[in-house]
């Protein structure tokens, strides 16, 4: 049963794109994955400075995450766009994770596995500028990133008011059969 982590880039408490995760990752788990959510707000880390690194400090919540990475074969992310690009958390837990410490090598935790990215937002491109950005980060660490990428526009119309269930059942299924198809490629 392939394993998956998924985690938003969102550190808001009811952030649409936690929501959008939770229905993708519902497909996830109906085509047999053991899915497992976590909120970056529970790993905080110092800015990344590779300083710290090379005077052997490595953060204790990016060891964590870099384990729990290590674990999975693959993960589920969803990401608000912030100016155009990857939000400044996420980028600085993706960059903490990726750096080799005495337990991992460079890349060790993500390197050959697959992502599956999304993008919601209230306005009408749904962040899609942020995702090829994403892409790219993955693809340099080695890390397969799914052909099929979702960008969510005007996701407030697609739940009601600040519940987590999903009004909007086209874009229920679409993100239904993002999180099935992170586990047939990972299969």
């Amino acid at each position: 049963m392939p394993k998956i982590l998924t985690f938003a880039g969102s550190y808001r408490e009811h952030s649409y794109n936690k929501r959008v995760l939770a229905v993708a990752a519902e497909g996830a788990r109906a085509a047999g994955a053991e899915v497992t959510t976590i909120d970056l707000r529970d790993y905080p880390m110092p800015i990344f400075c590779a300083d710290g690194i090379e005077n052997g400090e490595f953060d204790a919540n990016a060891l964590r995450l870099q384990e729990l990475m290590a674990e999975h074969d693959g993960f589920l992310i969803a990401s608000p766009e912030y100016n155009g690009s990857i939000p400044g958390g996420l980028k600085n837990a993706i960059d903490w994770t990726s750096r080799a410490n005495e337990r991992y090598k460079m890349y060790e935790p993500v390197k050959g596995k697959t992502v599956a990215i999304i993008s919601a937002a209230p306005g009408q491109f749904g962040g899609v500028r942020m995702l090829p950005h994403l892409r790219a980060v993955f693809a340099t660490m080695g890390v397969h990133v799914l052909s099929m990428e979702i960008a969510v526009p005007f996701v407030g119309q697609k739940f009601d008011g600040d519940s987590t269930e999903m009004t909007d059942e086209k874009t229920r299924s679409v993100l239904h059969s993002l999180g099935a198809s992170l586990v047939e490629k990972i299969k």
